[in-house]
């Protein structure tokens, strides 16, 4: 019946094929550093700290309705190893309908209330957060400020190991960020070992070769200078930790990373929370590629090539191959089926090109399970079976990026009720 078809069958199905292999070249082109960077931790040792000098902190806290969690993360703040008296812990309770801002006076914080519902998320809080604090103590009270979500928990030693890579002279840091419900579900367990190989295989590796690294949402720091800089917390894009990120690397700024630094942070159960939160992610990319792009081109063909190249990488090539790989995708569907092409043979080009991306993400989070594995805290048999569903939990991010593009994105909270103290979070399941 298409005997006729069948030439232009192949030389269609040659195109597809040949356009999926060139997208998957220039992805290994962009990419393949990351790949290095994997084997930098096994290869190169860390360098020892500097004295430390104790440095005052503020402990900035944004909060949204949550009485229940925000306890847990005071009271690991109250348990530092760090000595109390050179912190003081900061909450915002931003739009908050609850008991948030007594619970957290209850523990010991220092509270402002925010009511804003013109200016919505973490960005619009820090920065009023901030002007509250300049309006108390002054712009120099405080060295550095270190930034928590309110469903984090922390090591007992987090602040201690912060300083002492402060001290080392960086001026702005990020830490390693575990989870608290790892063994939830395939959701919660694809975010927490991205987190973990971000945590071990970017920035471990980045710190280890003397570049930039990257501030992840929570569980970070920077120097007060830097806020007087800019004249107070000025990033509200949708992806606010990214804009900061990319602010300082724009000025040649290196990010440091404490790898002893712990922190649990809650991800979202539900496909519907993650799927929202993704796409805010993937908003927030475009926005700071907007916003960033041509100052991360420019400075890539300066001293901060390594610095710039490896955010440009971040926050969008990835984003823009993984959308036409999909798009290659069901266009050789929509054409094959209109011309007749075989659909054994289409289903056949379609699952190599699946295969290609599941292994590769597989082998990447197998090795992180492998060399994380006492960090990560639920049954043995849901560490290995996670190992399988990450792949597809990334792929996920394929229908998310395209929607990203076209859709209209705002900020919207993400409840988070996991009640759980660190000794909760570490037992032996």
């Amino acid at each position: 019946m298409f005997a006729n078809a069948h030439p232009f069958s192949d030389a269609g199905e040659l195109v597809f094929v040949a356009i999926n292999m060139v997208l998957g070249i220039i992805f290994l082109v962009c990419y393949l550093y990351q790949f290095f960077y994997i084997a930098v931790p096994f290869f190169v040792k860390d360098k020892p700290h500097k004295p430390t000098v104790p440095h005052r902190f503020g402990v900035l806290i944004s909060a949204r309705n949550e009485e229940n969690v925000l306890p847990l993360l005071l009271e690991s703040l109250n348990k530092q190893t760090y000595a109390r008296e050179h912190f003081t812990v900061f909450v915002i309770a931003d739009n908050c309908t609850d008991k948030t801002a007594a619970v957290a006076r209850e523990n010991g914080a220092v509270v402002y209330e925010r009511f804003n519902k013109e200016q919505v998320g973490k960005g619009y809080a820090l920065d009023f957060l901030y002007e509250k604090i300049v309006a108390a103590y002054g712009d120099t009270h405080f060295d550095a400020y270190v930034v928590f979500d309110a469903d984090n928990v922390l090591d007992p030693h987090y602040l201690e190991e912060m300083n002492k890579t402060f001290s080392d002279g960086y001026e702005v840091i990020t830490s390693y960020r575990n989870s608290k419900n790892y063994g939830d579900n395939w959701i919660t367990a694809g975010y927490a070992l991205w987190f973990l190989r971000e945590s071990e295989y970017l920035n471990h590796a980045r710190m280890l070769l003397g570049t930039s690294c990257a501030v992840s949402g929570t569980g970070f720091m920077f120097a007060s200078k830097i806020i007087r800089e800019v004249g107070g917390w000025k990033f509200f894009l949708l992806t606010e930790d990214i804009e900061f990120t990319v602010y300082n690397v724009v000025r040649g700024r290196k990010i440091g990373y404490a790898k002893d630094a712990e922190l649990y942070d809650e991800q979202p159960v539900t496909f519907a929370q993650s799927w929202r939160q993704r796409l805010r992610w993937a908003k927030g990319y475009i926005q700071v590629w907007g916003k960033y792009g041509f100052s991360l081109l420019k400075n890539i063909f300066s001293e901060k090539f390594t610095s710039c190249y490896d955010m440009t990488m971040t926050i969008m090539p990835a984003l823009v191959l993984s959308v036409l790989t999909l798009l290659n995708c069901l266009i050789c569907i929509v054409v094959g089926l209109i011309l007749g092409w075989e659909l054994s043979r289409i289903g056949l080009s379609l699952f190599g090109a699946f295969w290609g991306i599941y292994s590769t993400l597989w082998l990447i989070g197998a090795i992180t399970t492998v060399t994380q594995w006492k960090k990560i805290h639920c049954h043995w048999f849901k560490k290995i079976f996670y190992v399988f569903t990450f792949p597809l939990f990334m792929l996920t991010y394929l229908p998310i990026s395209i929607t990203a593009m076209f859709k209209k994105v705002e900020w919207t909270p993400i409840a988070h009720n996991r009640v759980r103290t660190l000794d909760d979070i570490t037992a032996k399941s």
